[in-house]
């Protein structure tokens, strides 16, 4: 096992971790409302992705957020209101209301993949794409298998 270097204490390997993830972060939800969708917080990606392509309802999106229900139906309701999710009739189902994405929204998660992909460049162009590559090695060697996951909103406010 590696002695700790007093110069690099423990706690810091996870502050510049969440440092170097709000610096992405911040700087996509600044192009994001350059480019007309100023009303994204971080919180509505994953709201997005948790919905996914075929819908969801409240109750069931917000176990996929690790949020309670009224939580999830907030969530919905604001995102609503600003034309990213939209609430329709279950085909399936008359007495369940289905939450989906609207084309809106699907533009601002394409436009999201889009910026990732700029700013991971531009991350590359300073510190190397090596080096860019070694960090998503070394990230995915220590995350767990199932790294991708959309309950972060209720992990990091439970």
């Amino acid at each position: 096992m590696a002695t700790a270097d007093p110069a690099r204490p423990g706690f810091h390997l996870p502050l510049l971790l969440l440092a170097g993830f709000r610096t992405l972060i911040d700087d996509l939800h600044a192009e994001l409302a350059r480019q007309g969708h100023p009303e994204l917080r971080p919180l509505h990606g994953f709201v997005l992705q948790a919905v996914g392509v075929d819908g969801t309802t409240a109750t069931e999106l917000g176990q996929r957020l690790g949020i309670s229900k009224q939580a999830a139906g907030k969530t919905v309701d604001r995102l609503v209101a600003v034309g990213y999710l939209e609430r329709v009739d279950d085909p399936s189902d008359a007495r369940r209301r289905l939450v989906r994405v609207t084309p809106r929204g699907v533009d601002g998660l394409r436009r999201s993949a889009e910026v990732f992909d700029r700013l991971r460049a531009q991350w590359a162009d300073t510190l190397g794409p090596d080096r860019v590559d070694a960090l998503e090695d070394d990230l995915r060697t220590m995350a767990a298998a199932n790294w991708f996951r959309l309950d972060v909103p209720g992990w990091f406010g439970g």
